[in-house]
């Protein structure tokens, strides 16, 4: 009887252990997926203000030769 008691609180501590382990997991995921949502935001900001910088390149380059073509 005393074995059959040792096993079930054996068992219940370690099942108790899996399931906070499992607990940690997750919250660890979501964390990372939490992380790489900003990390895509981030991105996605640095991409759009380096296109607004190439565009302003080309109209600032787009001018200069039209100036220089001009005073030809």
């Amino acid at each position: 009887m005393w074995l059959g008691i040792v096993i079930i609180v054996g068992i219940g501590i370690l099942t108790d252990t899996f399931l906070k382990n499992k607990k940690m997991d997750l919250k660890r995921i979501d964390k990372e997926i939490e992380l790489e949502k900003l990390r895509l935001e981030t991105f996605e900001r640095e991409t759009e203000k380096l296109k607004l910088e190439l565009q302003q390149e080309k109209q600032a380059l787009l001018e200069m030769q039209y100036e220089k073509n001009k005073e030809v």
